[in-house]
């Protein structure tokens, strides 16, 4: 077996097709074919459940998976173990939820200092993000916190305020039984924090419609379509302009902590080592936009 062959099965199981691993690993598909057949011929079992409009990985095949990420991850730690310290080059793939007012001026230091790192950043709630650095799909990810798990230690990125954001210029918590919540799907601090407010004060909403990006929530909101809860510094320049406005949001659901975590028992890179030390350098700069 060699670890080509678990890149190609993990592309596969990814896109539930040969045709499109071949295609992102620029591989024929006579070849991706042929070494899933041998993997499968070597560990004497399919690894796959086979269609007309794909393959979706058996019993067999998710275990595969799983023992697949760690090894290759322990392979590319290993590399990156003999990577020149005081020159981090790789990839560092980074975990956000949409509304971190402090990740430009992170990565435009860290751009500056460290040209050969290449950043790749994946957008989603905190309950999806934590489970991905768990199981070392990313190195570490911005996320609403604290959190408290056995394997993850965190660092503390910026304190700040949530809102109520509406288009009408007053807001009474009523106005959550007439009028749609535009909310970040299931596993958003936001909106448990705001789902924890509304259950002490018995206040069931009128509908729940989920979004997935800031832009098309913040849009919709200023469209008069509902109402959302955010971070004060993401809705700023709006509210300054008049598109929206904001509504204070009681104790003790108001204040919220973004955090930077990592599995505490992984290897630290020096690439990623120099990332959470330009998150402490530029966290307590005093160019960095804190809530006022």
């Amino acid at each position: 077996m060699e670890l080509n062959d678990l890149r190609i099965f993990q592309a596969v199981a990814a896109h539930g097709s040969v045709s499109k691993a071949a295609l992102e690993l620029s591989y024929v598909q006579s070849n991706v074919t042929a070494r899933i057949k041998l993997l499968e011929k070597e560990l004497q079992t399919p690894l796959f459940y086979r269609h007309k409009r794909g393959m979706i990985l058996n019993t067999e095949g998710k275990r595969l998976l799983e023992y697949s990420r760690e090894i290759l991850s322990k392979v590319d730690e290993m590399k990156q173990t003999f990577q020149d310290k005081s020159n981090p080059y790789g990839v560092l793939e980074i975990g956000i939820v949409e509304t971190v007012a402090a990740l430009p001026y992170i990565l435009s230091s860290y751009y500056r200092k460290y040209p050969n790192v290449e950043i790749s950043l994946k957008a989603g709630v905190t309950d999806l993000l934590l489970q991905d650095v768990i199981d070392m799909k990313l190195d570490g990810a911005f996320v609403t916190g604290p959190i408290r798990h056995p394997l993850i230690e965190q660092v503390e990125v910026i304190q700040e305020r949530l809102v109520l954001v509406t288009k009408a210029d007053t807001f009474a918590v009523e106005d959550i039984t007439t009028k749609p919540l535009l909310l970040y799907n299931k596993g958003c601090g936001y909106r448990g924090r705001l789902e924890s407010w509304l259950k002490v004060e018995g206040i069931v909403p009128k509908q729940i419609m989920e979004f997935g990006t800031f832009g098309t929530i913040i849009g919709s909101v200023a469209a008069g379509v509902g109402m959302t809860i955010i971070p004060e510094s993401a809705i700023k320049d709006l509210v300054a302009s008049g598109t929206v406005y904001a509504h204070s949001v009681p104790e003790p659901y108001r204040e919220i902590t973004t955090i930077f975590i990592r599995r505490k028992d992984s290897y630290l890179t020096s690439t990623l080592q120099c990332f959470i030390d330009e998150i402490v350098a530029r966290t307590s700069a005093a160019d960095l936009p804190l809530p006022e």
